[in-house]
């Protein structure tokens, strides 16, 4: 349910407007060293960097480690970190929860849990929750880049509104008062070659399942992803260089048949427009059992995309760890 991985796994928990949201690592080898400054740039990141678009709520989000550390390393104990929520302003959700957010969360939640879920920000289902899986990730890539270093994880927002000038497409979104989706791509490698396991654990299917668990992903694509629909087979094909795995081009992602090849991973994410927009909006009301026009209140992000590719990194990084020590990579 809220756990995901083999032998580095991750459980998360907490709600938007909660004391804090926070994450448990299982399976974090004991002597690498762990320290607030760790985690500053990709937090920062996180928050977008004051970018236009991005959510006026700006929490602190400094690691707080409850246990598995001591004396600045890890000590192979389970490693549990939490962020404390400061900046909330939770009377603007008392103020709409009579109406589900159209593309949000709100409604199965409430149907799911018979009404006792925090409807505060989303509760458990808000984005608010990426800051523990960036925080998996800091520790992962940590470890990871001394395992392969040449892993160098990256993922960067190509598209943005469908433009690929980003800042234009922003300024669209900005000017309409509306929120926008975008792409976001992550390159990763090259990786050894033989990670994975053909069917249900193939390397696509742990990377999406992973992926999906970030709010507002709607699709992934590796490789030439569906534009491979179009091509003939003979062009889509990679063909190999040398011994090492090398191919002249790289139409699979780095993937074939479940396994990593050898060759960079690269894959690509459809990131939706953030569900809450400030536009008026025509939705049911659950009190007066009428369909009615709302706005929505509060502090939110137009562009949710201009802060997932950290996060993508992060989740990445996680599966990749798992799958190094699963091919005992990593010592445990």
């Amino acid at each position: 349910m809220n756990q995901f991985g083999l032998l580095f796994r991750l459980s998360v928990f907490g709600e938007s407007h909660g004391t804090a949201v926070g994450l448990l690592i299982d399976g974090c080898p004991p002597g690498i060293d762990i320290d607030e400054a760790d985690f500053v740039e990709d937090m920062e990141r996180r928050k977008g960097k004051n970018q236009p678009g991005t959510t006026p709520r700006k929490e602190e989000d400094k690691p707080v480690f409850l246990s598995g550390i001591f004396k600045g390393k890890t000590t192979g104990a389970p490693l549990t970190i939490i962020f404390e929520n400061k900046q909330t302003r939770s009377e603007d959700y008392e103020k709409q929860k009579d109406i589900a957010r159209p593309g949000h969360a709100d409604f199965v939640a409430e149907k799911k849990f018979k009404g006792f879920q925090d409807y505060r920000g989303g509760g458990h289902f808000s984005g608010r929750l990426t800051v523990c899986l960036v925080a998996a990730g800091v520790v992962a890539k940590k470890i990871l880049k001394g395992v392969v270093p040449q892993a160098g994880i990256q993922a960067r927002l190509v598209e943005l509104g469908a433009e690929q000038n980003i800042e234009h497409g922003l300024q669209k979104a900005l000017n309409a008062g509306d929120s926008v989706g975008g792409i976001v791509e992550c390159t990763a490698g090259p990786l050894p070659i033989g990670w994975g396991e053909p069917f249900f654990n193939s390397v696509e299917s742990l990377i999406s399942h992973a992926v999906f668990s970030i709010p507002a992903i709607k699709g992934i694509e590796f490789g030439a992803g569906f534009g491979a629909a179009k091509m003939f087979g003979s062009r889509h094909n990679d063909p190999l260089m040398d011994a090492s795995g090398k191919t002249s081009t790289n139409n699979s992602g780095g993937i074939s048949g479940g396994l990593t090849n050898g060759n960079p991973l690269v894959f690509r994410v459809a990131v939706k427009p953030t569900s809450s927009t400030p536009q008026k909006q025509h939705s049911y009301n659950r009190v007066s059992g009428k369909m009615e026009d709302f706005s929505i209140k509060g502090r939110h992000d137009l562009s949710i995309a201009l802060r997932v590719p950290v996060v993508i990194e992060a989740i990445t990084a996680c599966v990749l760890l798992d799958l190094a020590m699963i091919n005992k990579s990593v010592s445990q």
